[in-house]
């Protein structure tokens, strides 16, 4: 197989053609900024692409147009939602946050850096397949809890949480409800008239769509302020010029994606847990077997480095991530595999494939195949297997 197999979808996704041929138009055609709409045509048309965009958009997930904000990344998106929720609610004496152990970086480091300022941050613990302890959230939140911040799928291992059951009891509670959906958008269905969540990160990165494009759900009477200073785009929550060609590109790109698609993705993933389980000896997979994202598989495989396995699966054209601490500027093992009850051993021996829609078929046989005879070559160099296979 001589094209290069791409196996991190979790971390970008290849832009669908028929994506940017949507969003050329916004390019070179219609250009203006949809803050001219009061002045020419050209801002009327530019404003009501990004309306359209943002109807699309909030219909994937039974959401009010007025409820999406546009950002530049999830990144962003769960900033503000954070960072956005404490600027706004000052007043009301309430200091304490509760965020899970095994969240992505830009709200385990959002709580970190309100911690430093003065906040009180508790973070959940999970059980061995990634799932938050929901007994120790009811008892972590007390009166002077506002925010409760859990994704909705992990990153790493891909697994679901139970938000329906989260958001109802930070309902009852009274406490504001965050998820990062980054990786289940359009992958797991969301709807947020039956789920009672406050806030929700979504990409466009991780469906095939634009990078630089990103959405924040703020559900009507969430109190919350923008964190940049500027203009009064976005409902006065993001300012700046907005990103129309990205807004267009996002929402297509909701639209593309079918249910016969996450199957098939599905599929793929299931194929390659179970020819890794079968074919290769010492494995784990890591996260929940039955409630993940269809396109995550997140193995360890013990007596090898991560980073060995990524850099001798590169030499065939074969691109998937790892958790080794290696590959972190931390020098740190993976916080999640750590999380979830991992030893260093484990975290550093992890190695995340994710799928997205041009995967094949025949590329999970070839991997599978050149990934049996890596792992075969590296355990020998290791003084702690005594396996024969």
């Amino acid at each position: 197989m001589e094209k290069r197999i791409y196996l991190d979808n979790s971390a970008t996704t290849r832009l669908d053609e028929r994506v940017l041929e949507k969003m050329k138009e916004f390019y070179f055609e219609k250009y203006a900024v949809a803050t001219s709409e009061f002045a020419y045509t050209d801002g009327i048309e530019a404003k009501e692409a990004l309306e359209n965009a943002r109807q699309i958009i909030a219909k994937k997930l039974n959401a009010k147009d007025d409820e999406i904000i546009f950002t530049s990344s999830d990144t962003e998106s769960s900033n503000l939602a954070i960072k956005g929720v404490v600027k706004a609610n000052k007043d009301k004496n309430k200091n304490h946050i509760i965020v899970s152990k095994i969240e992505d970086f830009p709200v385990l480091n959002s709580a970190k850096e309100l911690e430093r300022q003065g906040y009180k941050v508790s973070y959940l613990p999970v059980d061995g397949e990634g799932f938050v302890d929901i007994e120790e959230l009811k008892k972590q939140i007390n009166v002077n809890t506002l925010l409760v911040s859990v994704q909705h799928s992990n990153q790493e291992i891909g697994t679901i949480q139970d938000i329906e059951q989260i958001a109802k009891i930070c309902k009852e509670k009274g406490v504001i409800f965050h998820t990062d959906a980054t990786h289940s958008f359009m992958r797991v269905t969301l709807d947020v008239n039956k789920i009672p969540v406050d806030l929700i990160t979504i990409a466009s990165h991780t469906i095939h769509g634009p990078r630089g494009i990103a959405g924040l759900f703020v559900r009507k009477g969430t109190k919350i302020e923008k964190i940049m200073d500027g203009g009064f785009q976005e409902f006065n929550l993001r300012p700046g010029i907005e990103n129309i060609p990205g807004a267009v590109g996002f929402a297509y790109a909701t639209e593309l994606i079918t249910e016969q698609e996450n199957l098939k993705i599905k599929n793929l993933r299931d194929k390659l847990i179970q020819k890794i389980e079968n074919e290769i000896e010492e494995v784990v997979l890591n996260g929940s077997r039955e409630k993940r994202i269809p396109q995550n598989a997140n193995i360890s495989f013990h007596y090898v480095e991560g980073e060995a396995i990524t850099l001798h699966l590169d030499m065939h054209k074969i691109a998937v991530n790892t958790g080794s601490a290696c590959f972190s500027k931390s020098l740190e093992g993976s916080h999640v595999i750590m999380g979830i009850g991992g030893d260093h051993e484990k975290a550093h021996g992890s190695i995340r494939f994710t799928f997205g829609r041009f995967n094949t078929e025949d590329e999970i046989d070839f991997v599978v195949d050149k990934l049996k005879y890596i792992i075969k070559e590296l355990r020998k160099l290791s003084p702690l297997y005594k396996g024969g296979k």
